[in-house]
């Protein structure tokens, strides 16, 4: 499986220069898995960059992955990992999300890159 994080989501929305690195688990959406924090946090950045209407498509395009909602297990497990790995909220969720799964994580999200079970691309300047 594999859990795509927001910022791999906004970088393959907004065709970017590391779109390509995203693509290959964003376009399999027979083993994706998607955090509901991932909705939140890419459908709110494209509010702001863009309109709704876009905001609405790509969430429509998320959800074509299989969805995973945040419960009180998963809340306690995200708080665990973001104290060990100091992680942002929404960081430790992700990672919760693809332990429980055992997927993947693919990011250009440095507060991931040493972690295990990532695939981590760095952000292009």
């Amino acid at each position: 499986m594999n859990l795509v994080d927001s910022c791999g989501w906004l970088e393959y929305f907004a065709d970017g220069v590391n779109a390509e690195a995203f693509a290959l688990a964003i376009e399999n959406a027979d083993e994706l898995l998607v955090p509901t924090i991932v909705i939140t946090e890419v459908f709110k950045r494209l509010l702001q960059q863009r309109d709704e209407t876009v905001a609405l498509e790509a969430v429509a395009h998320i959800q074509t992955g299989q969805v995973v909602d945040f419960d009180a297990s998963l809340a306690i497990e995200a708080a665990r990992l973001g104290r060990r790995y100091a992680l942002p909220l929404a960081d430790s969720i992700i990672y919760a999300t693809a332990r429980r799964h055992d997927a993947t994580v693919w990011t250009q999200d440095a507060h991931f890159e040493k972690l295990a079970g990532v695939r981590f691309t760095p952000r292009a300047n």
